[in-house]
């Protein structure tokens, strides 16, 4: 066995670490490219982000008023009722 290490102790020695300033880079590349590629899929499809903001916001805003109105004992009268 020790034949064969000896054999292939010298192969380590020609790969680069990886912990090197280059693979710090390029980490920090493929990070920045992945956080591109995640806001063009967010958006893709919409040709107006503000429009689509203002959307959701009162989407939201309109779900709040219903939530509060189902809360509400004023509108007990106004259930159905299936029998």
């Amino acid at each position: 066995m020790g034949i064969f290490a000896s054999c292939f102790k010298g192969s380590n020695d020609d790969v680069p670490s990886s912990t090197g300033p280059d693979a710090v880079l390029k980490r920090q590349q493929m990070a920045e490219a992945a956080e591109k590629r995640l806001k063009e899929q967010e958006s893709r499809g919409v040709k107006d982000p503000e429009k689509l903001r203002r959307q959701q916001q009162r989407q939201a805003e309109l779900d709040k008023e219903l939530g509060a109105a189902e809360r509400s004992p004023n509108d007990a009268n106004l259930r159905w009722q299936v029998t």
